[in-house]
């Protein structure tokens, strides 16, 4: 299954109100409905497509019973592109290193096609990354905005 992308006709006044995120010129409204990714009971997962980069987010446990549907799943939308990954992880309840392992891969398989990883994180995610000293290897952000930021700074290097 791949994301849809449903078009509503309404003011562009009410969409923007009710949409800000969106840009609405004139009465058409274009939104795009994640794809979501099976991936295991404790981890869930959804990926949304755009021009230059793909947007997985994720939910749940990043752990070892996890690891290899994530792998497999995940390893799946890298090949596929584009090969700038923001991968989601604000919402994740634990990882464990297998989940840091795998992490690590995928950073790894988007820097060999040419891309990147950024990471989003929440206190928890981000505090297991450090006590493992891989913060420096891992490009790790606070919030989808400032990834995209990152990604356009790396464009223009």
């Amino acid at each position: 299954m791949s994301q849809k992308q449903i078009i509503f006709w309404t003011s562009a006044e009410k969409a923007n109100t009710i949409y800000p995120q969106i840009k609405v010129r004139s009465h058409r409204l274009e939104v795009i409905i994640p794809e979501p990714l099976t991936l295991t009971v404790s981890l869930r997962g959804s990926r949304e497509v755009k021009d230059t980069y793909q947007l997985i987010r994720l939910t749940g446990l990043l752990d070892a019973f996890s690891e290899p549907a994530f792998k497999k799943v995940i390893g799946k939308c890298v090949e596929d592109g584009p090969f700038n990954v923001i991968l989601d992880l604000s919402t994740i309840d634990f990882v464990d290193s297998s989940g840091l392992g795998v992490l690590v891969q995928m950073a790894k398989k988007t820097q060999t096609l040419s891309g990147t990883l950024q990471i989003i994180t929440n206190a928890r995610v981000t505090q297991t990354v450090k006590l493992v000293r891989l913060d420096q290897f891992l490009s790790l952000q606070t919030s989808i905005g400032e990834a995209l930021a990152k990604l356009e700074q790396i464009k223009k290097d």
